[in-house]
């Protein structure tokens, strides 16, 4: 149900009943693109269904859904098209269009050829705990986060929300964890981890289906390279791709929690609500106990979290000369 969540805490400060919520949202419902629209938002009923409700609780957690259409039209048919329209242009007048008129042509070509264009869609699941005061957004992309913010914002009176920061940086805690082979008890390090210089090098290292307690993987850190992505489980429950911008990518529910839980398949309703009820059921115990995990919550107005470095009392320098090589031995 859930791939990618980015994190926000809603402010204290809002409130508002679920027939609030599709009130607000039912003058921003989804229309597809018009002739000459390059692109279109608006929320559809996260069941699927035509005309229904845009705002759902299933066992107390409410869900959203928008939907974007786009034209696709690549940049190499505008420009043929500018091209054409700046040749009629030379030979008609005897000169080539200037650098104004050239961007003119281009906005023109666009418009002749946006009619013409295929649409895509695609749709973002939002998630809001109206108890725990959480907002989580199935996308792992900054753009379509901020647009699905925007419009919340706009739709919702007062709505208000910080980004969900720990007091340490998930990039420090994940070194730690490399370093010691020691994650807290309801997690393990899976198999699959980047590392990342912080020099003008910008250096990385990506390991994939691989043991990452190697001594390899420490001498990277301790030679400054910090985890900008590490694999978890949590509980033999959630595997999931934690970011050092903390964002949860590759959710993936695991066998123990889907047996024996997959309802009538012709009832496209009691699986909707099973999806919700057992993706949002485990997220909102995983979620707490990862930012536990990562130092606690850094509340509104605490200050910065601690820098991402590698920890003080971190495992001894691992060296070449610890891997049974030499000077000789490659870089990494």
């Amino acid at each position: 149900m859930f791939k990618n969540l980015t994190l926000f805490r809603i402010q204290p400060s809002w409130s508002a009943s679920l027939e609030q919520i599709e009130s607000a949202l039912d003058a921003g419902r989804f229309v597809p693109c018009g002739s000459t629209q390059a692109q279109s938002d608006g929320w559809v009923a996260p069941r699927g269904t035509a005309h229904g409700v845009l705002a759902e609780s299933v066992g107390g957690q409410w869900l959203l859904k928008l939907m974007s259409e786009q034209r696709v039209l690549p940049g190499s048919v505008v420009k043929r098209r500018a091209d054409e329209l700046a040749a009629q242009i030379e030979q008609s007048s005897g000169h080539k269009p200037g650098k104004k008129q050239t961007k003119e042509l281009r906005e023109q070509a666009q418009l002749e050829l946006l009619p013409q264009a295929f649409t895509k869609q695609s749709t973002t699941l939002v998630w809001i705990d109206p108890q725990a005061k959480l907002l989580a957004i199935d996308s792992s992309s900054a753009n379509r986060t901020e647009n699905i913010i925007t419009l919340l914002v706009k739709a919702l009176e007062g709505f208000a929300i910080t980004p969900v920061l720990t007091h340490e940086s998930p990039a420090a805690v994940m070194s730690a964890w490399l370093l010691h082979g020691e994650p807290p008890v309801a997690f393990t390090v899976d198999r699959e981890c980047e590392l990342k210089s912080s020099d003008e090098m910008k250096s990385v290292v990506r390991y994939a289906r691989h043991p990452l307690d190697i001594d390899e993987v420490r001498l990277h850190i301790t030679q400054g390279k910090l985890p900008t992505k590490l694999a978890l489980t949590w509980a033999g429950r959630v595997s999931l791709l934690l970011t050092d911008t903390m964002q949860l990518k590759k959710i993936e529910l695991l066998d123990v929690v889907l047996e024996g839980q997959a309802p009538n398949a012709t009832d496209q309703d009691a699986s909707f609500d099973a999806d919700i009820a057992i993706a949002t059921g485990e997220l909102a115990q995983l979620i707490p106990e990862l930012i536990e995990a990562l130092g606690g919550e850094q509340l509104f107005g605490q200050g910065p979290a601690t820098p991402a470095a590698v920890p003080q009392e971190a495992a001894p320098a691992v060296t070449p000369s610890d891997l049974g090589g030499g000077d000789d031995l490659p870089p990494w």
